[in-house]
């Protein structure tokens, strides 16, 4: 039997013919650079093909490494997909969540954005390609990038079409404040700022930093402000962006205007008045109101309906007292009738809401407070068709007078009705104590 070397297996010498020893010799060289060939281009750590013997390579060897080969270009490729960089819907809209995410990029043109320039992993003399590259690189968040790429778009803007309006009022900038495009808002509240207003209305009368504030867009709130938009503004209704906020139970945008005013020293009128007589804090006291209404009265409620209305019971607390912080009045009235906060709780017993105003330290100047007509909050409490026992001892340990006299000479006592929810209330008043 002939070996691939041309030798028996006894050893003896054997001359096979001349076609069949070209084409066998003919078929090894091709296999022998095909072996060669993919043993050049196959990563380290795999094994090499293995020969039989006599540097002959084996069939089965090649196909293991053809196959290992196939399965690590698979795998790089899916490797490389997986880095490339994936834009997000934050990337593609000009928003972020997260604006102080680090990227490497060219140097920032803006003038109010001043990154901190950090070293190159290497220097100029550690290899002879980093001659081309720079020596130090800029690092810049998220959103400072996506700002420049937004001054690109935008940069042969005329003043005249910034402040274009279309058939709405609408200028771009209410248009992209709306659509949550942060870093576009911010490029061209600060291109209007300069050859434009920041402050234009639309049809309603809204400015952008209400738009941001009805939509709660808290971080275009704030760069809106410190663009030179105003707080003082007014809509048709005679709403100021804290209005809006105090309303909605923005609290993330009220906040960011609170720490605006902190940081800058800027005075504002917290206690400014819409069309309906309301300030701010009144505004969010009702509004605090009608949910602690929807919890008492709602029939058969689910357990995520109790979760969202106290949810947003908490988020109204949290507007109230972030309105206190800047300042806003307890004693302040509503232009229609007199009421003031403490009123406005007392109308629907709204227990959580007289803590807040009652454990304020100015809580005696108010908790004797009279309406136009002469009613105190103890007064109010003692009135309704089904009062609270536990909102009418509250009052009175806060210094609520039972005696005092309404414009037409009656006590709380008097006001409250007939039946045993009544009678519980004047026990109260009596200063007897009544289980709930």
């Amino acid at each position: 039997m002939l070996d691939l070397g041309g030798t028996q297996s006894d050893g003896s010498s054997s001359s096979p013919t001349g076609g069949s020893m070209q084409a066998l010799m003919k078929r090894n060289t091709v296999k022998e650079l095909l072996t060669m060939k993919r043993q050049q281009v196959r990563p380290a750590g795999f094994g090499e093909a293995a020969s039989s013997f006599h540097g002959v390579p084996d069939v089965d060897a090649v196909r293991l490494a053809l196959f290992q080969k196939s399965i690590y270009s698979q795998d790089d490729e899916r490797k490389f997909k997986h880095a490339r960089f994936q834009p997000s819907s934050a990337d593609l809209f000009g928003a972020t969540e997260n604006p102080d995410r680090a990227f490497h990029f060219a140097p920032l043109r803006h003038p109010q954005l001043r990154p901190e320039a950090s070293s190159s992993s290497s220097s100029s003399s550690s290899s002879p390609s980093s001659s081309s590259s720079p020596s130090s690189q800029v690092k810049v968040t998220l959103f400072h990038w996506q700002i420049q790429q937004e001054e690109r778009k935008v940069e042969r803007l005329s003043a005249e079409q910034l402040n274009m309006q279309d058939e709405d009022g609408d200028t771009c900038l209410h248009i992209a404040v709306a659509q949550g495009k942060r870093a576009l808002s911010y490029v061209l509240a600060e291109k209007m700022r300069r050859c434009g207003d920041v402050d234009a209305t639309e049809h309603n009368g809204q400015t952008a930093l209400q738009i941001a504030a009805a939509s709660d867009q808290h971080l275009i709130a704030g760069d809106l402000l410190r663009h030179g938009a105003r707080l003082g503004t007014r809509d048709l209704w005679g709403r100021s962006p804290l209005h809006v906020c105090a309303e909605k139970g923005h609290v993330a945008t009220l906040q960011s205007i609170w720490q605006f005013l902190t940081e800058t020293g800027h005075h504002v009128d917290v206690d400014v008045l819409n069309y309906e007589g309301l300030t701010p804090l009144h505004s969010a006291a009702l509004s605090h109101n009608a949910v602690h209404k929807d919890s008492r009265t709602l029939k058969d409620p689910c357990e995520f309906m109790l979760r969202e209305l106290e949810r947003k019971m908490q988020t109204y607390a949290q507007c109230i007292q972030t309105l206190l912080l800047m300042g806003a009045s307890c004693e302040a009235r509503d232009l229609k009738s007199g009421r003031t906060c403490l009123h406005m709780a007392a109308e629907e017993a709204n227990v959580e809401l007289l803590k807040i105003f009652l454990d304020l330290p100015t809580s005696l100047s108010v908790v004797n407070a009279k309406t136009f007509s002469g009613n105190t909050a103890l007064h109010v409490a003692c009135s309704l068709a089904t009062p609270s026992p536990g909102a009418v001892r509250l009052l009175m340990r806060k210094g609520a007078d039972p005696g005092a006299r309404n414009a037409e000479g009656e006590f709380p006592s008097q006001l409250a009705p007939e039946g045993p929810a009544g009678e519980k209330v004047r026990q109260s008043l009596k200063g007897q104590h009544v289980s709930r």
